[in-house]
This record gives structure tokens, sequence and C-alpha cells, in this order.
């Protein structure tokens, strides 16, 4: 292993980028022979075949996939370092990268406001996404953790998860809307309304079809599906015929707002709960420490 360079995991990144070796050399300053080279020199020095020539080009094996995986890691932990250290030269506060998904994002956000009080110099790029899209991103490092559910993997042992906070979930809609002055409703007088939802296998997705379906009653056809909080509250202020799933702190703060409203249906099921998920035995800088006792505070 210590006759691996770090220009050969960058070739290795840039044959599945590219899908061809001249366009890999490209990308790292190489000529096609000498990528041709430092490919045959890596799978000599790991002593496994990482991709197979194909007619589409080079396909990453079992095992490229593996390494694959673990030159993107540390890829993202050079870049880490360098960034942390032009941090420290230049007295700033250091970076944090962090996803959230859409119900989580007003409790990141509380959670960030009261950071950048102790690390006013800190930077801070925040993704929202779903959770499967963000823990993605915290394997291969470009994420230092997300605020997501770490129950839609599969590699569940790749993680380390951190319980924040229950979820509530309330079904929001246009101020306007035929029922919100209801004192309750129930599943029924929603059936035909026209949903806005998480996509299919989601955790909220998964509750709302266990609701009708514990109700005897048919899923909504003609759905609309989206991630972003503002795609769902731009659509409820223009339609009174609007409905959207979405956690009780999203509700909350737009509520607050009186950009919408929230119905009177309760749910009989349990939401899972947040988490804060980093890559397993990951190296935690003093900025993640601190947004995660912000966040346990909460």
């Amino acid at each position: 292993m210590l006759r691996l360079h770090t220009k050969q995991l960058r070739l290795l990144i840039a044959i599945e980028e590219s899908g061809s070796l001249l366009g890999a050399a490209d990308k790292v300053g190489l000529t096609q022979p000498g990528a041709s080279k430092a490919l045959k020199e890596l799978e000599d020095t790991l002593s496994i075949e990482l991709f197979g020539r194909t007619n589409r080009g080079l396909i990453p094996t079992e095992a490229g996939k593996c390494a694959l995986r673990f030159a993107r890691l540390i890829q993202a932990d050079i870049n880490n370092l360098r960034f942390e250290l032009n941090a420290i030269t230049s007295g700033a506060g250091g970076r944090l990268a962090i996803g959230v998904i859409m119900g989580a994002v007003p409790l990141l956000t509380n959670a960030i406001s009261e950071l950048l009080k102790q690390q006013p110099r800190l930077s801070i790029e925040i993704i929202e996404d779903t959770s499967e899209t963000l823990l993605g991103l915290v394997e291969r490092g470009r994420l230092d953790a997300a605020l997501c559910r770490s129950s839609v993997s599969r590699n569940t042992e790749h993680y380390e998860s951190i319980l924040i906070k229950d979820e509530s979930l309330a079904v929001i809609a246009n101020i306007e809307h035929p029922l919100i002055n209801e004192k309750t409703i129930n599943l029924l007088d929603l059936q035909n309304s026209r949903w806005i939802v998480y996509r299919a296998y989601m955790p909220m997705r998964r509750l709302l079809e266990r609701e009708f379906q514990e109700a005897h009653l048919i899923f909504p056809l003609h759905l609309i599906e989206t991630t972003s909080v503002l795609t769902t509250i731009s659509l409820l202020s223009q339609n009174t015929d609007l409905v959207a799933l979405v956690s009780d702190d999203v509700a909350n703060y737009f509520c607050s707002h009186g950009l919408v409203g929230t119905l009177p249906l309760l749910f009989h099921s349990q939401s899972e709960p947040y988490e804060l998920v980093l890559r397993k035995n990951a190296p935690r800088s003093p900025a993640l420490g601190l947004l995660i006792d912000v966040l346990l505070k909460h």
C-alpha cells in the first residue's frame, strides 16, 4: 500500500467519470500511454483487476468499485486538510459541509444560527436532498454529516448515527383551502385531493401510504413529488386544492409567516426520528463537534 500515489487515485476516479482512459488521462494531466501504465501499476500493486475492458469503455469491477469508494474518501480528506490548514493560517473558523432532508431544515438552520454566534468565521455548505442521496454523499466524504435517516440505506455499517429528535408530521394547505377552518378531518376528506409528497420508498411517503392502507382507502393518484420546501410552499400558495405532508417544524415555520395553514388531521403512525449520520470512524472536526453539541441541546 505504501507504493500507492495520489495521482493513481485521481486517475482511478477520472476513469470512472469519463469511462475511457483517454478522457481520464486529459483530466489528470497524463498521456494515454502514461495513464495506461499508471493503471497497470495500480492494479499490480493491489493484485486485482479494477476495470473490465468492454466496447462501452472501462467498467469498474466489484474490486474497482471498492477501490473507488476509498479513493474518493482519501481525496475528500486531502481536500478537507487543505481547507482547514488554509483556515488556520488565515484565522478563519474552518468549514462544515452538512446535508439535510426537507423536514429537518428548520431544526438545522436554528442550530447553525446558534453555532455561528460561537464561530462567526465558520464557512458552511448546506445540501438539501433525500436521505438516500445524502447518505451517498456522506459515504464518499462529500459531506461531513447529514441530518436525515439511515434506515433507507442497505449499507448501514458504513455509518455512525446520533439520534437527534423525534419527528411529528402535519398536513398543510393554502390558507383558503375549503377544510382549513374545520375542527377535525380524516383521510377520507382528503382522498380526492392532489397531494405533494416525497417520492416512493422515502420514510415520510411510506407513512402516508400506510395511513391510507390502514384506513382502507385507495392511495391518491396524480401525485406531485418533490424534495424542495420552496417548491412545496410555492405550489400551495397558488393552488387551493393541493395538500402536502411535511414535518411539524416546517409547518410551524411557514404557518407563522401566514404562507400556509395546517389541516386538522391526526396520524396514527409514528414517524422515524431524525439522525445526524456520519461516516463511520471518520475524524470529527472541532466545528462538527460543536454542531453536534448544539443539535443535542434542541
